[in-house]
């Protein structure tokens, strides 16, 4: 099978190509009125950097309505089907199960992912669809924003080096970004964000043996093989490493392909709490990812829609009462 080498040229985010003339744009954009940041300077500074943080833009009432909702699953885990992954040996082959399959234990524990909590609690919704993360996405994309999908964390990921594009794909693959929002400040023990300013638009991508697009039917090269290259090219192009060392109420958005990882929790007591969200534009997505075609059922708030999984239906909003509180 062999995919493609690189993103399409000719469905690129507007800032993303050669003749991006940022200032050109604002002339025509509607801008928000109420907006806590310079819309411009952060999109010169994500033009050339992949990245950009807005410093305090989330209320830290929505974020604590959020870990409650997350806190009512982790120790209530027999009410919930939402799909949580731990990525450890003894748990092999099945690494990926419903909540009510795990016990508290389990999932209080290290290398946890809970998927999409954002379609059982409102609160986590509201986090996802935040007006000032949608402002800013609304200009990188010059489109409307589909939330896609979204990861609860409550320990560091440690996850090797990568970038998100080749996991996270959308109909229009480069129609991709990233919010990685804490939930606590971030200590240097808990095992931080790492990432390479400029790497989205310096390192190659890489041929995972069927293109730029992993497989686990039809890749050649494996994850590992994706982390080894990318921290090479890193080191080749002179990129530095940085660590993220945000606070709660801060947030992180990123470009699908600026290279980062998870760095290793030198202190295994030290929770590194965060929600992070994967967005795309309204054409790249304009249906739930596990049902291409189907037309889906839509929630929306500030300009940006969040699909129903169709998948578990039934606990839609499940968790209602704590993000109805939140009026922001």
């Amino acid at each position: 099978m062999n995919g493609p080498r690189d993103f399409d040229t000719e469905t690129l985010p507007w800032i993303d190509r050669e003749n991006a003339d940022i200032s050109e744009f604002l002339k025509t954009h509607q801008l928000r009125a109420d907006l806590p940041y310079n819309l411009e300077e952060k999109l010169n500074f994500w033009k050339e950097n992949g990245y950009v943080v807005l410093e305090q833009v989330i209320p830290h009432e929505l974020i604590d309505l959020y870990w409650s909702d997350v806190m009512e699953l982790i120790n209530n885990p027999s009410k919930f089907k939402t799909y949580v992954q731990i990525d450890r040996d003894e748990f092999k082959p099945k690494l990926m199960r419903h909540a009510y399959e795990w016990t508290t234990g389990q999932i209080l524990g290290k290398m946890v992912k809970i998927n999409d909590f954002h379609n059982q609690s409102l609160a986590a919704k509201k986090l996802f669809l935040y007006k000032d993360i949608i402002s800013f996405l609304e200009a990188i994309f010059n489109s409307p924003v589909v939330g896609m999908q979204s990861l609860s964390f409550l320990y560091g990921s440690q996850q090797p080096t990568h970038a998100d594009y080749p996991w996270v794909t959308a109909k229009i693959p480069s129609n991709l970004a990233a919010a990685w929002i804490p939930v606590e400040d971030v200590h240097i023990n808990s095992g931080p964000l790492y990432y390479f300013a400029g790497s989205h638009k310096k390192v190659k991508k890489f041929n995972f043996g069927n293109g730029i697009f992993y497989s686990g039917q039809y890749s050649t090269k494996t994850p590992l093989d994706y982390a080894r290259y990318l921290d090479n090219q890193c080191k080749e192009l002179n990129l530095e490493k940085q660590t993220l060392l945000i606070k709660k109420g801060d947030v992180l958005i990123w470009h699908s392909a600026l290279v980062h990882g998870g760095s290793i929790i030198n202190d295994p007591n030290q929770t590194r709490k965060s929600f992070v969200c994967h967005y795309s534009s309204a054409q790249a997505l304009p249906f739930h990812r596990e049902a291409p075609g189907a037309e889906p059922k839509k929630f929306k708030l500030n300009n940006g829609t969040i699909y129903e999984d169709p998948r578990i239906p039934d606990q839609e909003n499940l968790l209602k009462e704590r993000g109805e509180t939140f009026k922001g």
